[in-house]
């Protein structure tokens, strides 16, 4: 088997693992954050545990686009860029921005977070930086320039959504309360709405399999994860806002 057909068949499993994930989180919610609970195994600080199972999509992803044949190429290193722009600030900063301390998860949610991290890493860096073929131009291109909108509007949308969450509760403060304003208005997580939405545009800006399986496979994760997070907010909150939807507005 060559390298590139090895690619081919990773991106197939992740794809495949796509909808067995959908399918599995219609019914078993995974257990970390307002949904823990027992059952799962021994469990690790939830800080912890998410820089670990994170770290492989800037560790690995920055080796193995640095092996590419491609890799000092303009083009492949706008993506590196933006890839690595989302997702430094997700593993190395935004666990120290979260207010909860004694919060854990379940080490089986970290490895197979972990497995799942590392197998994306490798089959979009190694895209890009090396089996991928990016002229100059395609910066210019209709797909890079739409897929970098859709890209950086995700981006926007995340950070004022995950903002908006971390200011609902002072420090030594514990509980949920509902959030308003901004995309709270029409959808209960605004926050997975747009990073739904930045992979969705890093699949339309690299135009690669790797980017489209990466993007199927988190609308298949949080897309669950959304439906759950607003049934759970409907049942603790009596007076919570009807006309929200879950993740998409007006629609779901």
């Amino acid at each position: 088997m060559t390298e590139l057909e090895l690619h081919t068949l990773l991106v197939v499993t992740v794809l495949v693992a796509a909808g067995l994930t959908c399918i599995a989180l219609f019914f078993v919610t995974a257990p970390y954050g307002r949904h823990v609970r027992s059952g799962w195994g021994p469990t690790i600080p939830a800080k912890f545990g998410w820089i670990v199972m994170e770290s492989p999509a800037v560790l690995l992803f920055l080796k193995v686009y640095l092996a590419g044949d491609n890799a000092v190429q303009i083009v492949p290193l706008c993506f590196l860029c933006l890839w690595q722009f989302h997702y430094v600030y997700r593993t190395f900063i935004y666990p120290f921005r979260l207010r909860h301390t004694t919060n854990r998860m379940p080490w089986a949610i970290v490895c197979m977070a972990l497995g799942f991290n590392s197998i994306n890493a490798y089959i979009n860096a190694r895209w890009i930086s090396h089996f991928g073929n990016y002229a100059e131009s395609w910066l210019a291109s209709p797909a890079f320039l739409f897929g970098l909108a859709l890209f950086l509007a995700g981006w926007m949308i995340n950070r004022h959504a995950d903002r908006m969450l971390l200011q609902l509760r002072g420090d030594g403060e514990s509980g949920y309360r509902i959030p308003q304003g901004g995309l709270y208005r029409l959808v209960s997580c605004p926050n997975y709405l747009g990073e739904m939405l930045e992979w969705i545009g890093w699949a339309v800006l690299t135009w690669s399999t790797a980017g489209l399986a990466f993007a199927v496979f988190s609308i298949a994760n949080l897309l669950p994860r959304a439906i759950a997070n607003h049934r759970w907010y409907q049942t603790e909150f009596a007076g919570y806002p009807s006309e929200r939807k879950a993740v998409i507005p007006f629609v779901l």
